[in-house]
C-alpha cells in the first residue's frame, strides 16, 4: 500500500432516496478513500432464482470511479434470500437448538450444497459485473463467517468421515483418546455414531469445534478460489475476521482458526473491531484485535470494520474518534473502515448508528473524521507500512479455548462455571497493554519461538506433547518462558495427562502439582495484601526459587509463583490468578532479568 486507506461500508441499497452524488461529495470533504460494497444484499442483486440485477452496483462503482473513491467489492453470501430457504430449507443449519427459522442473517449451513451452488453462482454473476473496473482495489470474503453451530445430520456424517480419517478407521483408538467407556458411550460401529449435539464428553465435543472450524476454513479458501479466477494480480483477497463477542470484540474467535484462515484463504488480513466508548474506552480492545490481526501474517492488516457511533453507549467524546483512529495504525492497521456510512432506518441494525446520522446532516462525529481524513493524506508516507518487532510473544490456541469451554476454570458441583480461557488470556495481555509491552500473537506448533526474548502462555489446557517439547526446549535455549495455571492439564484430545502436572513442563519450570482448589482470603506472601484469585494449584517446587507462597493455615506448604533457571533460559509459573497490578510486577521484573528494558509499570 502506498497510502493509508481510510473508509466506510457503503449500502446504497439501504438508501431512503437517492442521495449518491451528496454521499460522495460529503464523503471526499471527509478524506474518504475506500467504501466497501455488496456484502449485504444477495436477495436485491437475485429478487428470484436466475433473475439477477447488478444495477445498483454498476450505479456505484460508476460514481466511486468518477470520484476517485477505491471500492472493496465484498461476496454477498453472508444472508441469504428467502427465495432460496422455500426452495431448499435445508439450508438453513439445524443447531443444538434445533431447525433453523428463517429471518436473520447468518443462519445457514455452510456445507449445504445448495447453499454453494447458489452462493457460487452470485459471486461469479457479480465478479462478472465488476471485471475490468480500475476503482476496485480487492475483495472481501463473505462477512465475519463462523461455523453458526451448523450441526445438521450432513455436517455430523462429514465429522464421522473425519473421525475415520484422525483414527485410521478404528474406533478403538477413537474410543481410548476420547475415553468413551464413560457412561457407556463407546462406539464400536461407525454406523451406530450417536447425535454428537448430545454429547457429555469434552474430548468428542471439543473435537467437533475444531472440525466445524476447518468447516470455515475450507468454506473461505473455496471462495478465494473462485475470486482469484478473476482478480487481477494487484487487486488483494481478504475477510473481516471477528472476535469472541461479549457487547464488544473480546477475545480469541470460537468458532473459526483465524491463522489457518489468514494461510490458506487470504492474501492480506482482515478485522472487525468494535470496543467501549466515552469513559469505556481504554484502547485495549483497539490493541488486542490488531495484535491478533497484526500477527496472522506478520504484516499490515486492515480494519474493515469498527464503530463510527454505534449504539448510542457507544457515541464518542469528541476526540476519540481521532484516539481510536490513530490507535488502529499504531497497531500497523493499513485501513480503517467505518461500519457503516449511514445510519439505516429500518430493521435489526437501525440504531447501529455510522458517520452520518438519520438525518444523514453534518454532526461532531462527521466533522472529526474529516480531520482525521485530512491527517491520514498527509501522513500516509510515514504511516501507511509501519512494522514492528516485538520482543514478547503470546501464546493463543483455539484447541485450549474450546476444552475450558467444556471444562471452566471456576466449575462447581452446582454446575459450569462462567470463567474460561479467554478470561486468562486477557488477564495477561491487558496487564501488558497497560505497561506499554507490544506482543506478538503466536500458535503453540509456531517453530520460531526464538525470535522472542519471551514467550508467554497462558491456560494452555489443552496441548500436544511436541507443543509442550518445542517451549521446553525454547528455555533450554535461552529463552524467557512465562506461563499459567491451567497449562498442559490435557493432551490435543482433551485426555487429561497420567503424570504430575504441568506434564513435560515440570522439568523446565522446576515444579510439580497434584491438587488444586478455589482460593478463599489466601494471601500471597511477601505482600501487603495481595490475595489469590479464581483458582489455585498447590505447586511443590522441585529446584524452582519460590517467588511467592500461599500466606494461609492450610496451604502454606505450597508455592503459587515460581522462577526456574533452565539450561540457558528461565522459566516462571503463576499458579493461582492473582490482582492486575500484582501481576504486572512479577512482568515487570521477568521482562528486566530477560533484557526487556522497554516495559512500563504503571
Amino acid at each position: 500500500m502506498n497510502k493509508l486507506l481510510y473508509g466506510v461500508a457503503y449500502y446504497y441499497e439501504y438508501l431512503p432516496y437517492d442521495r449518491l452524488e451528496e454521499d460522495i461529495k460529503m464523503m471526499k470533504a471527509a478524506g474518504i478513500n475506500v467504501v466497501r460494497i455488496a456484502e449485504s444484499t444477495w436477495s436485491t442483486y437475485e429478487k428470484q432464482e436466475g433473475q439477477f440485477d447488478f444495477s445498483t452496483v454498476t450505479k456505484v462503482l460508476d460514481a466511486m470511479e468518477d470520484a476517485g473513491i477505491d471500492v472493496i467489492i465484498g461476496t454477498p453470501t453472508y444472508a441469504v434470500p428467502s427465495w432460496l430457504v422455500k426452495m431448499d430449507p435445508t439450508v438453513l443449519a439445524v443447531t443444538h437448538q434445533g431447525e433453523g427459522v428463517y429471518g436473520a442473517r447468518q443462519i445457514m449451513d455452510i456445507t449445504n450444497p445448495n447453499y454453494l451452488k447458489y452462493g457460487e453462482r452470485v459471486i461469479r454473476k457479480l465478479l462478472e459485473v465488476c471485471q475490468g473496473r480500475k476503482c476496485i482495489i480487492g475483495f472481501q470474503l463473505d462477512n465475519e463467517t463462523k461455523y453458526y453451530d451448523t450441526a445438521g445430520p450432513n455436517v455430523q456424517a462429514a465429522f464421522v468421515e473425519y473421525l475415520k480419517e484422525k483414527f485410521d478407521g478404528s474406533t478403538d483408538a477413537m474410543n481410548a483418546a476420547f475415553g468413551l467407556d464413560y457412561w457407556s458411550n463407546r462406539v464400536d460401529n461407525w454406523e451406530d455414531f450417536p447425535d454428537v449435539r448430545g454429547t457429555i464428553n469434552g474430548s468428542l465435543g471439543a473435537e467437533f469445534d475444531k472440525f466445524r472450524r476447518g468447516l470455515v476454513t475450507e468454506f473461505l479458501t473455496w471462495q478465494s478460489n473462485i475470486v482469484k479466477e478473476y482478480a487481477r494480480p494487484d487487486q488483494f483477497i481478504t475477510h473481516n475476521l471477528d472476535f469472541e463477542w461479549r457487547g464488544y470484540s473480546y477475545g480469541v474467535q470460537p468458532a473459526n482458526n483465524h491463522f489457518e484462515i489468514a494461510r490458506e484463504a487470504l492474501t492480506v488480513a482482515g478485522c472487525d473491531i468494535y470496543h467501549p466508548t466515552q469513559e469505556e474506552l481504554t484502547g485495549a480492545e483497539i490493541a488486542f484485535g490488531g495484535d491478533m490481526t497484526r500477527s496472522l501474517k506478520q504484516n499490515n492488516y486492515f480494519v474493515l470494520e469498527t464503530e463510527a457511533q454505534g449504539y448510542p453507549c457507544w457515541t464518542p467524546f469528541p476526540g476519540q474518534l481521532r484516539q481510536q483512529a490513530f490507535s488502529h495504525v499504531a497497531s500497523g492497521a493499513a485501513m480503517v473502515e467505518y461500519w457503516h456510512w449511514h445510519s439505516i432506518h429500518n430493521s435489526f441494525e437501525t440504531y447501529w448508528r455510522g458517520l452520518l446520522s438519520h438525518d444523514f446532516k453534518e454532526n461532531h462525529v462527521y466533522c472529526e473524521a474529516k480531520t482525521i481524513g485530512r491527517d491520514f493524506a498527509a501522513l500516509s508516507p510515514a504511516l501507511c507500512n509501519l512494522k514492528k518487532e516485538n520482543k514478547v510473544a503470546m501464546v493463543v490456541s483455539n484447541d485450549a479455548l474450546s476444552a475450558l469451554d467444556w471444562f471452566r476454570i471456576d466449575t462447581t458441583a452446582e454446575g459450569p462455571g462462567k470463567t474460561g480461557y479467554n478470561d486468562v488470556v486477557r488477564w495477561m495481555y491487558d496487564a501488558l497493554y497497560k505497561m506499554n509491552v507490544e506482543v506478538d500473537f503466536i500458535e503453540p506448533s509456531c517453530k520460531e519461538m526464538d525470535r522472542y526474548q519471551m514467550v508467554i502462555v497462558p491456560a494452555l489446557y489443552a496441548a500436544c506433547e511436541a507443543d509442550l517439547q518445542r517451549m521446553k526446549q525454547y528455555v533450554a535455549d535461552g529463552g524467557y518462558l512465562i506461563t499459567t495455571f491451567k497449562t498442559a492439564y490435557t493432551d490435543e484430545n482433551v485426555k487429561v495427562y497420567h503424570d504430575a502436572f504441568p506434564h513435560v513442563l515440570n522439568e523446565c519450570l522446576g515444579i510439580s502439582y497434584s491438587n488444586f482448589t478455589f482460593p478463599k482470603d489466601v494471601k500471597l506472601s511477601g505482600t501487603a495484601d495481595e490475595q489469590a484469585e479464581l483458582f489455585m494449584e498447590l505447586v511443590k517446587p522441585e529446584g524452582a526459587e519460590v517467588l511467592a507462597s500461599y500466606d494461609h493455615y492450610a496451604w502454606k506448604d505450597y508455592a503459587a509463583v515460581t522462577r526456574n533457571h533452565y539450561g540457558k533460559g528461565t522459566a516462571q509459573y503463576l499458579g493461582c490468578k492473582t490482582s492486575e497490578k500484582y501481576l504486572q510486577k512479577l512482568l515487570a521484573d521477568a521482562m528486566k532479568e530477560a533484557g526487556i528494558a522497554d516495559a512500563v509499570q504503571n
